[in-house]
């Protein structure tokens, strides 16, 4: 399955969402591996298994398996952090945001592909996740890396797109 055939199964009253992924398929502002990286780590996220097989294998030819590697590492270590994270900024107490993690986190510091790529899909995974604290803190990095707003935007456009597909084949299979 392609992004085509999980457009061709989103239901008429989603049709926005399904226009909204191909638009997003075409999306020129994210060099392709920026693009389909944000579109795998998204769909990993989402945890729907026919939006992740749509997007592997939309990605297969798209994405080096260095890339590949390393969208699926963004995807699995903001699954942890995001809840980490989100939770200790939402605790009343600001004790528990002055304590170390003690949480393993090596792939953020080498990644297997450009910093710049790999923290952009932490950010699409983070705002899937609703953290906001990852959020500005990637945002931050994306930013230094030289990114521009415009191409964060498209990142958190993928993952709002590809969340959104998710919701409705979740929805639908009920």
């Amino acid at each position: 399955m392609s992004i085509d055939a999980l457009r061709d199964q989103i239901p008429d009253y989603a049709k926005d969402i399904r226009l909204n992924l191909g638009t997003l398929a075409s999306e020129t502002t994210l060099s392709d591996q920026q693009k389909w990286g944000a579109f795998l780590a998204s769909a990993l996220a989402t945890g729907n298994g026919a939006v992740i097989n749509a997007v592997v294998e939309e990605t297969k030819e798209k994405l080096s398996a260095e890339a590949a590697t390393a969208a699926r590492a963004a995807a699995a270590i903001m699954a942890m952090n995001n809840v980490y994270y989100r939770a200790t900024h939402l605790m009343s107490s600001d004790e528990y945001q002055k304590m170390p993690a003690k949480l393993r986190m090596n792939v953020i510091g080498n990644p297997g592909v450009e910093k710049v790529d790999f923290e952009l899909w932490s950010l699409a995974v983070s705002a899937i996740n609703g953290c906001g604290m990852c959020l500005d803190a990637h945002e931050q990095v994306v930013r230094k890396g030289g990114l521009s707003a415009d191409q964060v935007q498209a990142a958190i456009r993928i993952a709002a797109a590809v969340n959104a597909a998710a919701a409705v084949l979740r929805a639908e299979a009920a």
